[in-house]
C-alpha cells in the first residue's frame, strides 16, 4: 500500500516537473523522470501507459524504446485510452520496421479510438474508405 502510493505520488510529481523544460534536459531529471513515468506504466495505470508509451515512441533513443512505446500505446488503448488507440492506428498505417502497413489494424484501431471519443479517429476512418481520396 505504501508503495502503491508513493509511486503514485511521484508520478504525479513527475508530470508536474515535465512542464519545466530545465529539469528535463538535466540527465539526472530526465532518468528520475522516466522512473517515476515506468513505474506507473507498470502498475498499469492506463493515463501513465499512454503517456509515457507517447515519450517513448516519439522521443524514445533506440528501437528498444519505441517498441516499449507501442507495447503501452496498445495496452492503453486495450483499456479504452482514445489518446492511445489513435495513435497505435497511425503506427499501424505507416508501418514499423519489419512490419508492412496494415490498413485494415489501423481501422481497428481507429474504431476503438472513436468509441473512445477521440475527435479524430472518424476522420481517419472515413480516410481509408475506397474513393475518398
Amino acid at each position: 500500500m505504501f508503495l502503491r502510493l508513493k509511486a503514485h505520488l511521484g508520478y504525479w510529481l513527475a508530470r508536474r516537473l515535465f512542464h519545466w523544460s530545465w529539469f528535463v534536459r538535466q540527465p539526472r531529471g530526465w532518468h528520475w523522470l522516466e522512473g517515476q513515468f515506468a513505474r506507473m506504466a507498470n502498475l498499469g495505470d492506463v493515463g501513465a501507459q499512454s503517456f509515457y508509451g507517447h515519450i517513448l515512441t516519439f522521443r524514445g533513443v533506440g528501437l528498444g524504446a519505441r517498441e516499449e512505446g507501442v507495447r503501452l500505446l496498445r495496452l492503453a488503448a486495450l483499456a479504452g485510452d482514445g489518446k492511445a488507440a489513435y495513435q497505435v492506428g497511425v503506427i499501424s498505417l505507416a508501418g514499423t520496421p519489419g512490419k508492412a502497413p496494415d490498413a485494415a489494424e489501423a481501422a481497428r484501431w481507429w474504431r476503438m479510438a472513436a468509441k473512445a471519443g477521440h475527435p479524430l479517429a472518424e476522420h481517419k476512418l472515413k480516410a481509408l474508405e475506397p474513393g475518398s481520396h
